[in-house]
């Protein structure tokens, strides 16, 4: 088997070439790429004033409200703990109000504010505008294809969550 360190200095010269090597290459490009973009979106997310988690906390309330901190956790792959200092963060700016679930005392159920929709506009133009930048030299086709092509691996590994909640959705 080829060696991972040779690749693109001489050993491994193609994607078909590491490919046929075994090697996974389709997995190290979505991880530099997990990576790459996690950086450049924290980036803008800063001037902003969220982070990351807290743009991903947002995001999934957008699409579903009413979540409990453990579903939150869940969609933003972060750990419940570290979810229970994003969800207490994002209450004192402002951006989600929690309130007891009626059937289970100990459950607090969330939703975004009217401050939090704006946030969002924010966050979502300034991930947008990266994407755009990603997929610059990409034919609509191109981007069609990619979209399908991740969304499918993403459902295969059993990652997929629910559709938006398109009631909750602000124009």
């Amino acid at each position: 088997m080829t060696d991972p360190e040779r690749v693109g200095e001489g050993g491994v010269s193609s994607g078909e070439d590491a490919r046929t090597a075994g090697l996974p290459v389709l997995s190290y490009m979505l991880g530099r790429l997990n990576v790459a973009y996690g950086h450049a979106l924290g980036e803008r997310l800063d001037m902003i004033g969220v982070t990351r988690a807290e743009y991903g906390a947002l995001a999934a309330l957008r699409m579903k409200t009413g979540l409990s901190n453990a579903q939150l956790a869940r969609r933003v792959l972060i750990t419940p703990q570290s979810m229970s200092e994003v969800v207490a963060t994002l209450e004192r700016k402002g951006l989600i109000r929690r309130w007891n679930d009626p059937e289970h005392a100990r459950i607090l159920r969330a939703e975004l504010t009217e401050t939090a929709w704006g946030v969002l506009h924010s966050c979502d133009e300034a991930a947008l505008e990266l994407e755009g930048q990603m997929q610059a030299e990409m034919t609509p086709q191109e981007r069609e294809l990619l979209l399908t092509g991740v969304t499918e691996c993403v459902r295969q590994l059993g990652a997929w969550v629910d559709p938006p909640d398109r009631s909750a959705a602000r124009t």
